[in-house]
């Protein structure tokens, strides 16, 4: 079975959508992650919102795998 240069290439699209959605996440969740400890060490009743906050950037992975499942099925890989 040969590799094409369209499969390459969706294959290479497929890791940019889940890699840069993840390094978004990431960038993201360190500025939040402080501001929750900070809130949560003034106010133990803000644990609940500042969880929710946190969680919030890890949609950017989950859209960009289901981007990169698209690009790989819509190929026929």
């Amino acid at each position: 079975m040969a590799i094409d240069v369209g499969m390459g290439l969706t294959a290479i699209g497929a890791g940019l959508a889940v890699g840069l959605g993840a390094i978004g996440t990431g960038l993201a969740q360190s500025g939040i992650g402080a501001s929750v400890i900070g809130a949560i060490a003034e106010d133990e009743k803000m644990f609940g919102k500042g969880l929710f906050f946190l969680v919030l950037p890890e949609t950017l992975v989950i859209f960009g795998l289901v981007i990169a499942l698209i690009l790989i099925y819509a190929y026929g890989g």
